[in-house]
């Protein structure tokens, strides 16, 4: 599947051929203080299709809990997480489902380090919700 999706302030821009199945929640402690949130969702981008159309990414080396380096890119002016990738000659990128255009069509497929996951999340059908602010 084609996408495409920048960052919110728009300085950063990427298009990627993605698998729809590919799709992962992340419930890892680092990626909820990542994202900010009570969890990442990501997608996975062959490097071969990953495109930065406009824009230089910020990035830094994160090492997880497994010992494994991750490049986390992300805008320098707004923030948004874009990606991140192997810190040398990446296989393939993992995009931030947030940042891409067509999220709404993308539906996760797994959820890993669900042992970190928020014991509230089970429970959001149950509270009350409005369609705008």
């Amino acid at each position: 599947m084609k996408i495409d999706g920048q960052c919110h302030c728009g300085a950063i821009a990427f298009e990627a051929e993605v698998e729809p199945d590919s799709i992962r929640i992340c419930h890892c402690t680092d990626c909820q203080t990542i994202s900010g949130s009570a969890f990442r969702a990501n997608v996975t981008a062959p490097a071969e299709t990953f495109r930065l159309l406009r824009g230089d990414p910020k990035s830094y080396i994160k090492t997880a809990e497994s010992g494994s380096r991750r490049r986390h890119m992300f805008c320098g002016d707004c923030g948004t997480p874009i990606s991140s990738s192997a810190p040398d000659n990446p296989p393939q990128y993992s995009l931030r489902i947030g940042s891409i255009a067509q999220r709404a069509q993308l539906r996760p497929a797994a959820q890993i380090w669900h042992r970190s996951a928020l014991p509230w999340l089970g429970t959001l059908s149950t509270v009350p919700a409005k369609e705008q602010g």
